[in-house]
């Protein structure tokens, strides 16, 4: 195989598991489901060598397992790696933040601040799955923004397990709940303020993993209690 048949490959690969991805975000894909290699390829009309790539991506991401036989399957998180996987982004986004606020030009606050109108209007409309997508990328133009490459690596490696949950969650939770989060980051990147973008990425966190560790407490409550006893007529 030449080499310009392996960047050929290897650029298809990339564009599948984006894909991929994109449909286990938005519950094409749930918890538990199988992902088949020849069912995805025949759908985007491609080899199953790139798909089969494009899984392993996924898979050193966490977000699909692999097993001999029996194929690839979406992961169900586990609740302690959705709360570690917080604590990791939180610090993550700290060096990030600061990073960027000391790039940041007129144009990128103008920038980050109409991605918060969008995230505000979808919020409005109840929109969840489009709440959470803006909500990504309003996160992820601020790691764009430090101009760390291998920061922003990292970051890309853990944002899809915490949006996977989210969105996943969504109807359960409230959209302004979730706007609302993200208003205290914006008014410090508006007037340039560091340390209060700091502490606001450091509050919204904090207040997401005691969301999250309330609600998977109240699952695992409810997995534990059954399904409620049906009535004799």
């Amino acid at each position: 195989m030449s080499g310009s048949d392996l960047l050929t490959r290897s650029v298809l690969a990339d564009q599948v598991k984006e894909w991929l991805l994109e449909a286990i975000l938005n519950g094409s894909y749930p918890p538990d489901s199988r992902i088949v290699e020849t069912a995805v390829a025949k759908e985007l009309g491609t080899s199953q060598a790139p798909v089969r790539e494009a899984l392993r991506g996924l898979e050193a991401l966490g977000i699909v397992e692999i097993a001999p036989f029996r194929g690839a399957r979406v992961r169900r998180l586990e609740p302690a790696e959705l709360l570690e996987a917080y604590v990791v982004r939180s610090t993550i986004e700290v060096l990030g933040a600061r990073l960027a606020m000391a790039r940041l030009t007129d144009d990128d606050i103008a920038g980050l601040l109409a991605i918060g109108e969008q995230m505000q209007h979808a919020a409005d409309s109840c929109d969840g799955r489009a709440l959470a997508i803006v909500d990504a990328g309003l996160h992820e133009r601020i790691m764009q923004l430090a101009g760390n490459r291998t920061l922003l690596r990292v970051w890309r490696s853990l944002e899809p397990l915490s949006r996977t949950y989210i969105t996943l969650v969504g109807p359960g939770s409230d959209p302004q709940w979730i706007a609302g989060l993200h208003d205290p980051i914006l008014d410090a990147i508006r007037v340039r303020d560091t340390d209060g973008v700091v502490h606001a990425i450091e509050s919204h966190f904090e207040e997401i993993r005691d969301w999250l560790a309330g609600h998977l407490a109240e699952v695992v409550e409810q997995q534990a209690a059954g399904p409620p006893a049906s009535r004799t007529p």
